[in-house]
């Protein structure tokens, strides 16, 4: 399966050589990125109309980062050749039959004059082993603790992402760092999670196929996977791009700066001796990370227990992920406890939650159409929405389709499933960007109503006396409190946290340290939501629209 295939691959060295001039010189901040006002300027020498390079930024600017890296800028100018030539430029067009190692480099007017006479100032070293890199960028540094640190101008933004990053830094964060929402709800953000790659979760009960689809997916195994009809996955892997095929322990890749999981520490070393990175040079992963699971428990073995909080690390991960498939056997489709669990965990996320039938090519039409009804019913109770979840229904192996269970019109609808199913995993790239605005306003309401909860709690202290009895009484009537505050700031019931949960971190706090509310950090996130955001969004659309 090819995501977002990248035409540097496809692109002669002679040419890749030119485009790095052009690159460049296009690129006016030498940051390795060119901005929406650089485009403009570079890509007006193609006398192309504008509706032409309306859509020439729409399709290399798929994932809407703001700019073009150099692969991007690349796709750009091979989308202006193509124009030229007569080609209607549309979605697909990177992917159609054209020859883009023989594609000539587009006419620029007077481009080599302007060329000439760059050379004469001297040249920024963009270059490592013939290709462009992107220099560290000013937002490697809003993530330090020095307090002498400038406040970041918008013009050193050159993306929506780095325009997050600011935001975050200047106006969420003191809030978040203030009333304690990473011991509560999530970790401090740091530069990794904002630049991290798309992730997709697999969940489901042990020998459902979890290993086996990502094994599909890559059309061969990652290091250390294990396949097998018993429990064979025991641990959480993270399965992403890397220069050689290698396993990282847990306690590693936990601590390394460069990756978005030091938040996982708080669960602990029982925890992080059952999960690792696997990594491993492929060009799916270059786009996409895969979560294999360990398989949930059921029967007696859910019994037994788990040396961790696993639902509290499903619960982590399904923040970090873009998509969450819950996989099914059509021989499995109790839910167990456990399951139930799991799923309760994933609560806030379900407009990231995907259903698989997996296997469903080992009973016939007949039995499938009862194994489906089951499992719409069994979810309607588990999921306890009244719309109908959207549920996939394949074989995702590498072998064929069993022809003799399904028929031809089985095999037909598979195809089908399969293929919308991959649809959408394609589309995981370019919705990554909007993902991360989605999850980031996400986090900056549930920071403020997080915020009035611990300043409300301290307004309950008593100044002197009974300070452990009123603690005891608001910790036990939490569900009231809670209550109080949403009355009293016209807030939204769903978008508050779980009682249990904040009550069970609660008790290791005294409360008559926490912090009154501080209306100046509150304005400044709801201006972070009601201006700011929209503004960045609006700097970085399409330059042409």
């Amino acid at each position: 399966m090819e995501i977002d295939s990248a035409p540097i691959s496809r692109c002669s060295k002679e040419n890749q050589k030119i485009y790095q001039d052009w690159f460049a010189f296009a690129d006016s901040d030498g940051d390795g990125r060119l901005t929406g006002a650089d485009a403009t300027k570079f890509f007006a020498l193609s006398n192309l109309p504008r509706h032409d390079l309306k859509q020439v930024w729409a399709i290399a600017d798929s994932k809407r980062q703001g700019f073009l890296g150099f692969k991007e800028f690349i796709t750009a100018v091979q989308l202006v050749s193509l124009a030229q030539a007569g080609h209607a430029l549309t979605s697909d067009i990177i992917y159609a039959e054209v020859d883009f190692e023989s594609l000539k480099p587009p006419a620029m007017d007077g481009l080599d004059a302007l060329l000439a006479k760059k050379k004469h100032t001297p040249k920024s070293e963009l270059e490592q082993n013939g290709i462009p890199q992107l220099q560290s960028s000013p937002s490697a540094n809003w993530f330090s603790s020095s307090k002498s640190a400038k406040k970041v101008s918008l013009s050193s933004v050159t993306s929506i992402v780095d325009g997050l990053k600011k935001l975050y830094v200047q106006k969420l964060k003191p809030l978040e760092a203030t009333y304690r929402f990473n011991d509560f709800v999530s970790p401090l953000l740091t530069n990794s999670d904002f630049d991290a790659k798309p992730m997709v979760m697999l969940l489901g009960q042990y020998s459902t196929g979890k290993t086996t689809f990502i094994k599909h997916l890559l059309k061969t195994s990652y290091p250390g996977a294990h396949i097998g009809p018993e429990p064979t996955t025991d641990r959480f892997v993270v399965v992403m791009n890397g220069p050689d095929e290698r396993s990282i322990p847990g306690n590693t890749i936990a601590v390394q700066a460069d990756m978005p999981f030091s938040g996982l520490t708080t669960f602990g070393t029982s925890f992080l001796s059952k999960f690792e990175c696997s990594q491993m040079p492929h060009p799916l992963l270059e786009h996409i990370t895969f979560v294999d699971t360990p398989g949930v428990l059921s029967g007696e073995k859910q019994r037994t227990q788990r040396s961790y909080d696993f639902t509290g690390v499903i619960s982590w991960f399904a923040a970090k992920c873009d998509l969450i498939l819950l996989l099914f056997d059509p021989h499995k489709l109790d839910i167990s406890d456990e399951f139930k669990r799991v799923i309760a965990s994933l609560r806030g996320h379900d407009d990231k939650i995907r259903v698989v039938l997996n296997k469903a090519d080992q009973v016939d039409t007949q039995q499938l159409m009862r194994v489906y009804g089951a499992l719409m019913w069994s979810l309607g109770k588990v999921l306890n929405t009244p719309e109908v979840t959207r549920v996939y229904i394949g074989s995702f192996n590498d072998k064929p389709i069993n022809e003799v269970a399904t028929g031809p019109i089985g095999k037909e609808l598979f195809e089908k499933e399969q293929d919308d199913l991959l649809a959408d995993l394609k589309n995981i790239p370019k919705k990554a960007c909007d993902r991360r605005i989605n999850e980031f306003v996400k986090r900056a309401r549930a920071a403020k109503i997080h915020a009035y909860i611990i300043s409300h709690l301290k307004k309950e202290m008593p100044a002197m006396m009974g300070k452990a009895k009123t603690q005891q009484r608001l910790v036990d009537n939490l569900e009231v409190e809670f209550g109080k505050v949403q009355r009293e700031f016209h807030l939204p019931a769903g978008d508050f946290p779980n009682v249990e949960h904040f009550r069970e971190v609660l008790s290791g706090y005294s409360i008559d340290k926490f912090e009154k509310l501080k209306p100046k950090m509150i304005q400044s996130v709801d201006d972070m939501l009601g201006y700011d955001i929209p503004e960045l969004l609006k700097n970085f659309r399409n330059p042409y629209d």
